[in-house]
């Protein structure tokens, strides 16, 4: 962490904690796992052990209710030693934190205290084969039948799909809405009955080790009780609220995915030697890696203003926004640059830098693409500053 921020004593102790964890048991284990494709159990395990699971949920709820600086903090810290440990915990929370925010007392008591655990997992069905962006242009539906609604269509993307028991679920309660935000709900998913099939796992370039899954629902009966809320319609903004968290965790793992490729660059550039001295000493390496620690470093400071705007209760989709298109371009640039400082040896398996190559393109397209950050950020901007009139 930088010194410009002034952490608490209780922040210091989260990232020692995380940091320490990354260090001892993932970064040893990691590069092979990955290569594997091996879901991390036994790190999980850990993770359920640290509360991380449940940061995002209030005491009463047996959570531990941390601020946004002390979230991002923990993203940052596992996305240094692997992204897709990050991703586990990264859907999960967005499940809780709708349900914070807008689930009745009912489903709160019901769903909260066992999903601060981390058992069940949590996850989030948004996304479909026509729809990622562009949310509004779901197709899935959610009959109301009874005291059940019925849904019908699929889902993709849906990180933690296999293993994960509970889902955020966003459908069209209302096809005929206009605007279509208006007609979408979401729900409170439970696997265990007929009519939910997760049918296959994406094969991906990266984000190896958790699985993401598409899955398919027919004539699937979800109790009415699970309509987050109690009102239908809502699902839309829900959602959008709970992905502004989203897309400030995505930043924080592309701070440190980048923060890993740079480490791994400036190590082996004073440990290898061309021309009778390290590869350090020569400018053009020196050039590069000044550039990679600048980015990291206005990364660092975007990040870490944005949580703390979003602590503060302000209106942050622009500072999130911006944060999380600085940070996850740069570590697409950074691991690059890894590579190349690497020579051959980053384009091997040997190194990490050729899995953080991998892993960063997610970033920059997953949370909201990079593309709809920029329009997210000029939007705002053009509201802060009006013509006057």
């Amino acid at each position: 962490m930088s010194h410009v921020f002034d952490l608490t004593d209780e922040q210091r102790l989260v990232a020692k904690t995380i940091r320490e964890f990354v260090d001892r048991d993932v970064m040893p284990v990691a590069t092979e796992m990955e290569h594997r494709d091996e879901y991390p159990e036994a790190l999980v395990e850990t993770m359920k052990g640290l509360g991380l699971f449940g940061l995002n949920v209030p005491d009463a709820y047996g959570g531990s209710d941390v601020d946004y600086t002390t979230f991002a903090i923990v993203f940052e810290e596992l996305s240094r030693g692997w992204m897709g440990l990050a991703g586990i915990l990264g859907s999960h929370l967005v499940l809780t934190d709708v349900l914070v925010r807008f689930g009745t007392d009912e489903q709160k008591r019901r769903f909260l205290p066992r999903l601060a655990k981390g058992e069940p997992r949590g996850g989030i069905c948004l996304s479909e084969p026509g729809a990622g962006t562009d949310l509004q242009a779901i197709t899935t539906t959610a009959v109301r039948r009874g005291d059940d609604y019925v849904v019908n269509g699929s889902k993709m993307w849906v990180t933690n799909g296999r293993r994960a028991q509970l889902f955020l679920l966003l459908a069209k309660t209302d096809t005929a809405a206009s605007p279509a935000h208006r007609g979408i709900s979401a729900f409170v998913v439970e696997k265990g009955g007929s009519g939910l099939t997760v049918s296959r796992d994406i094969d991906k370039l990266g984000y190896k080790g958790v699985e993401t899954c598409e899955i398919h629902f027919a004539d699937f009966a979800v109790p009415s009780a699970n309509l987050i809320g109690g009102r239908e319609g809502h699902g839309f903004k829900h959602t959008m609220t709970g992905l502004e968290a989203e897309r400030l965790n995505v930043a924080a793992r592309g701070l440190g995915v980048a923060r890993a490729a740079f480490d791994e660059a400036i190590k082996y550039a004073q440990q290898r030697q061309t021309f009778g001295k390290p590869i350090a000493h020569h400018q053009t390496i020196q050039i590069k890696l000044a550039d990679m620690a600048t980015r990291i470093e206005a990364s660092r400071l975007l990040v870490y203003s944005a949580a703390r705007r979003k602590d503060a209760r302000e209106r942050c989709d622009v500072e999130v926004g911006m944060a999380k298109l600085f940070a996850t371009e740069t570590a697409a640039d950074v691991s690059l640059e890894a590579m190349r400082i690497l020579g051959g040896n980053g384009y091997s398996k040997d190194f990490p830098v050729e899995r953080f190559y991998r892993d960063a393109p997610l970033l920059m397209i997953g949370g909201g693409t990079n593309e709809l950050q920029h329009l997210i950020i000029a939007r705002g901007l053009l509201e802060r500053h009006p013509l006057d009139s």
